[in-house]
């Protein structure tokens, strides 16, 4: 398995999680008018050439079938269906609160990476992970909305969330990091087409929960605006899974996880140009402590990583 490269993980984790947010933004303009299941089926259908050219280039076809293929198609199960869990719990609490339950899935990362990947959590990755927490939770501001009971939603998220990247850095090992991705937009879609199926046959309409509201809307045919973002969505969701499956297979996951709370830097730059939203002090104090907290861990494992280099040949002089 070949070195760890941590300034690189952090360029490929940050990228994605900044392509990702922008895809949230076109999410929240057409959500008001769209099942979720419609927009995951439209977005995955145009995700599959992009992600097909992309494993074609970096890998082969013929890595779509490799060995890891099962773990890597459970792994896109469980990120999926954590996704959708999201969506539908910001769709009955405030999206602050949502929020702050998903974000606890770097700790649950830090946790459970040593049981899975026999990776140790070094204190001082502890404490920038404490810290990012701390610093997001200022951002968002969480209200008295976090015990509606769609919270469980938001809560499986992270935990979902949290395992499949976990389990990414595992996959990585035996399968491309654009084969993991054209086989996470699979399962996506597979799943989209059963909900669509279902929902289309039940009638809802006398269930008033905004959660289940959501996910029962009837389809209908977008506009060509509308229709261009779906297309905009899928092309840039695409390329931001193979970005998230480069970052975990670069470092460590509980190195790479609290860089994805700078989706807090990208809702806010989003939030401001594209929906007018100004940010308050609260944003700006709470991710100077998230920007401190990813510098800090870069520091300190750098500083680690020189010592231990330092130390070898001290070693084989002994």
């Amino acid at each position: 398995m070949s070195a760890d490269n941590k300034l690189l993980a952090v360029l490929y984790a940050c990228a994605a999680v900044g392509i990702s947010s922008a895809g949230d933004s076109v999410v929240k303009w057409l959500s008001g008018n769209y099942p979720v299941h419609q927009i995951l089926v439209v977005r995955c259908l145009i995700g599959i050439p992009i992600l097909t050219f992309i494993v074609h280039k970096q890998a082969s076809l013929a890595s779509l079938t490799a060995p890891g293929m099962g773990l890597s198609l459970l792994r896109g199960l469980i990120m999926s269906s954590a996704y959708l869990a999201f969506i539908l719990s910001i769709a009955a609490m405030p999206l602050a609160d949502s929020v702050a339950i998903y974000f606890a899935m770097p700790l649950i990362v830090a946790v459970i990476a040593g049981p899975l990947l026999g990776e140790h959590v070094a204190l001082h990755r502890w404490i920038a992970i404490i810290a990012g927490l701390v610093g997001v939770i200022v951002m968002i501001n969480p209200g008295s909305g976090v015990f509606e009971p769609a919270a469980l939603l938001s809560l499986y998220s992270a935990f979902g969330y949290a395992v499949s990247q976990t389990l990414a850095r595992l996959v990585v090992r035996r399968v491309p990091p654009a084969a993991m991705a054209f086989h996470t937009n699979a399962v996506y879609l597979s799943l989209a087409i059963v909900l669509a199926i279902i929902f289309t046959q039940l009638d809802l309409s006398g269930v008033h929960h905004k959660s289940v509201a959501f996910l029962a809307r009837p389809w209908h045919w977008p506009t060509p605006i509308d229709f261009g973002a779906m297309l905009l969505l899928g092309s840039t969701v695409a390329f931001a899974m193979v970005l998230f499956a480069m970052a975990y297979k670069s470092a460590e996951s509980s190195f790479v996880a609290p860089f994805e709370y700078s989706a807090m830097f990208w809702a806010a730059a989003l939030g401001f140009f594209v929906f007018g939203d100004v940010p308050g002090m609260r944003t700006l104090w709470g991710g100077a402590i998230v920007l401190l907290a990813g510098l800090f861990m870069l520091w300190a494992d750098r500083r680690k990583d020189r010592l231990i280099t330092a130390a070898q040949p001290q070693r084989q002089n002994a």
